[in-house]
């Protein structure tokens, strides 16, 4: 079957690229997933010798995570069925823009002590987003900028730039997001 996820893309695109050597790409994102603090699995620092640093033949790895690490303390959450309100469990979980890149300093700098290149994606909008707010979008252009200009990555990924708004740079172009204003959709 065909995914349209980037990394079935990417794979794709390159198998396509006559004479290019062969390669395999290893998707191990995780939907949900988070730098510093466990969400929908264990987080990325946690899990990096066991999905990336221990397969072997690894030579590059992308780097696309911290959306979550930013939105999911504010997420809202739905009413309990007594119609109470419930606590958000992320609420304390909250980072800033330091806290975000020290995570990525140290996935780069494992990664490099296994002679990986890492390779920053920066982070995509999501203004519209029940998880958005201000100092949230604050943290990820920092970061985001970081990403860019910091040359601490072996090279960049602009997904924000690929799928932003030109006229409204914190939301997804509308016909490159799935509704949500957080996800891709395949022409995204």
């Amino acid at each position: 079957a065909q995914y349209g996820d980037w990394p079935n893309l990417l794979a794709q695109r390159l198998t396509d690229v006559k004479g290019a050597q062969r390669i395999a790409i290893d998707n191990e994102g995780i939907g949900g997933n988070r730098i510093l603090h466990d969400g929908a699995g264990v987080n990325a620092l946690a899990r990096l010798d066991r999905d990336v640093i221990s397969q072997p033949a690894v030579k590059d790895l992308i780097v696309l995570e911290g959306i979550n690490d930013i939105g999911w303390p504010s997420m809202p959450l739905r009413k309990a069925p007594d119609g109470s309100t419930r606590e958000n469990p992320w609420a304390k979980e909250r980072v800033d823009a330091n806290d975000l890149i020290l995570g990525l300093k140290q996935i780069i700098e494992r990664g490099h002590e296994h002679g990986i290149h890492v390779f920053g994606a920066t982070m995509t909008p999501y203004k519209g987003a029940n998880t958005y707010n201000e100092s949230g979008e604050s943290v990820r252009q920092t970061v985001n900028h970081w990403i860019r200009t910091s040359g601490a990555f072996d090279g960049v990924i602009d997904f924000d730039a690929a799928v932003r708004d030109p006229s409204k740079p914190s939301e997804f172009r509308e016909d490159l997001q799935t509704g949500d204003y957080l996800h891709p959709n395949a022409a995204g």
